[in-house]
């Protein structure tokens, strides 16, 4: 019996010499990363849709799951990437873009593109609540979708639920990379969406006033909710990252 979801498998594109390891979110799948994957593998770079441990499989698992299961999952990444690339690129989104600053903070990537990434989790129950919820619920169901774009969110492929627990492990995993923001040096481009309501612009605003980067920018988007990778203003996301990355590094063959 197969154990990952049907649509939610890691996947790798051959290149040149410069690789781009993309870092999908919580509760999600590399499903989220594929469309940006596709488009920066089109454009000659080596990409790696890597799948987080706890991820795509069950509930359950990632239940089990400790946020420094996802930090070894990304690290697994880069280190699979630099085997073939002589330069690294980490781009996350949500869950994703708080692994991808990690990754800054211990590793010499040649840059980073972090998405949609949380700063902190204030508009969440403190952890004494997410505690004792878990004694009677182990997990908490999702809201109604808010995707602007219908067909991109029947593409989507999840958990229909938050594991109390791994919300436990996302805010340790948030206060460790909090604590290295200013140790980062990489050129950084940060990119969120304004209409997002789940991780609010706020924190896009935070990490970049923390940033320890000279050389650090930002893109906003308008017209998509938290996915920016696959909402309707995905073209958009995928053109200024394309554009970073050759501006980094240039044509890599």
């Amino acid at each position: 019996m197969k154990q990952t979801i049907p649509g939610g498998e890691p996947f790798f594109f051959p290149g040149n010499s410069l690789g781009c390891l993309l870092i999908h979110g919580f509760t999600s799948t590399p499903q989220e990363m594929r469309w940006m994957g596709e488009y920066l593998a089109a454009r000659g770079y080596t990409v790696l849709g890597m799948r987080l441990s706890g991820h795509a499989t069950t509930l359950d698992d990632l239940a089990r799951s400790k946020w420094t299961d996802w930090v070894a999952s990304a690290e697994d990444g880069y280190h699979m990437l630099s085997c073939t690339c002589s330069q690294v690129i980490p781009i996350g989104l949500s869950l994703g873009g708080a692994l991808t600053l990690m990754l800054a903070s211990r590793f010499p990537v040649t840059a980073l593109i972090a998405m949609s990434t949380p700063y902190d989790l204030s508009r969440i129950p403190n952890n004494a609540i997410l505690r004792a919820l878990s004694l009677v619920r182990k997990s908490i169901p999702k809201g109604p979708p808010d995707w602007r774009d219908p067909i991109a969110a029947d593409a989507r492929v999840q958990y229909d639920a938050y594991s109390t627990h791994a919300v436990i492990q996302l805010r340790a995993l948030l206060r460790e990379m909090r604590s290295y923001l200013s140790q980062i040096k990489a050129p950084a481009l940060l990119m969120h969406s304004r209409s997002d309501d789940f991780i609010t612009p706020h924190n896009m605003t935070a990490i970049y006033k923390r940033l320890g980067s000279k050389e650090k920018s930002t893109k906003w988007v308008e017209k998509s909710n938290h996915i920016i990778t696959c909402d309707c203003d995905r073209m958009e996301v995928f053109q200024e990252a394309a554009a970073f990355i050759h501006q980094i590094a240039g044509d890599k063959k």
